[in-house]
């Protein structure tokens, strides 16, 4: 007899630990930028807090430096459910639809005053995009203003001649062209070995990236142009979304606005920090000219003015609302 009780009991604690292995959800995120970066230990506490608010029955594996998936896969898999939350650069899509560009048209918003009032326009236009493709925005956070790196002081547009230009979405394609300079993909871990061989001359992009790669190593100059402050966005699978229990949902939710407010928080720390930390290492910082200035500001009108065509009426009442 008692040796059928020990073995019932067996079964109904094999069958409690069975039933609490199935209550736990499990999510990988890939995200493109190492575990030091700003935005992966934001990514970090969001599945921290996750995972706290609903006492792990959704834990969220982060994974960083594209391990899981690479930069420009990622938006796919998420989509097609492979990995059920991703992390990309917004204007890495941009190709797909104008929306995700918004942020990195060049000049527009220059400060994080104007990048938030930006976002406002842009964030019901964005979720409809991802909306429409399966996807649902949880929050977005900018990169510290971007300047131009190079070898050398670039005093003018003209300067910029011939170079290869590193570009990592459409709209940089699109600067390098009207610069005269020759566009050339490289994703950020490729970033050293493709200046030290000589596949590419100039980039633009935040002082955090140029700290993070060690920019010292290759480049020697940084021109704080603060050009735009293009925005990372986190979005999940709606279909894995929708699997979610009411409190998960909640606790995701939470968890979303909460990291949103601490990351931008967060890149305001950024650029002061990452800025210092490139002098410290020996770039030379410095203004951009004013004929470099001028030069750049004629090159984002010109993508603005394609911008708003190629977005028709909406991407015209979005810079509209923003110029408000």
């Amino acid at each position: 007899m008692m040796m059928l009780k020990r073995g019932a009991l067996a079964i109904l604690l094999a069958g409690g630990l069975a039933t609490a292995a199935a209550a736990e959800t499990k999510w990988d995120m890939p995200v493109p930028y190492p575990a030091g970066n700003f935005h992966t230990k934001n990514h970090m506490q969001f599945a921290q807090d996750v995972d706290k608010a609903t006492k792990g029955s959704l834990k969220i594996q982060v994974h960083p430096a594209g391990s899981l998936v690479k930069h420009p896969e990622i938006k796919r898999a998420v989509r097609q459910g492979t990995a059920p939350i991703g992390e990309i650069l917004a204007s890495l899509a941009a190709n797909e639809a104008p929306v995700y560009g918004f942020d990195s048209l060049p000049f527009l918003a220059t400060g994080y005053a104007g990048a938030k009032k930006l976002y406002g326009v842009q964030r019901p236009n964005l979720e409809k995009q991802l909306a429409s493709e399966g996807l649902m925005l949880l929050y977005s956070v900018p990169w510290p203003p971007q300047g131009l790196y190079a070898k050398r002081e670039i005093k003018s547009v003209d300067d910029l001649k011939g170079l290869k230009f590193r570009t990592y979405n459409p709209m940089i394609g699109r600067i390098a062209a009207l610069a005269g300079s020759i566009p050339t993909q490289i994703e950020v871990p490729d970033l050293a070995t493709a200046f030290a061989t000589g596949r590419v001359d100039v980039m633009i992009t935040s002082a955090s990236t140029g700290v993070d790669t060690k920019a010292e190593d290759y480049l020697t100059h940084y021109h704080d142009a603060q050009a735009w402050l293009p925005r990372n966005i986190v979005f999940v699978n709606k279909t894995a979304y929708d699997k979610l229990t009411d409190a998960e949902k909640k606790a995701v939710q939470d968890a979303a606005k909460a990291a949103e407010a601490r990351g931008w928080k967060a890149s305001e720390e950024e650029m002061t920090i990452k800025t210092n930390a490139l002098k410290a290492a020996k770039i030379i910082v410095l203004p951009p000219s004013d004929a470099l200035k001028t030069g750049l500001t004629k090159i984002g009108d010109t993508i603005a003015a394609e911008w708003a065509t190629a977005a028709g009426a909406d991407g015209k009442a979005m810079i509209d609302a923003y110029k408000k």
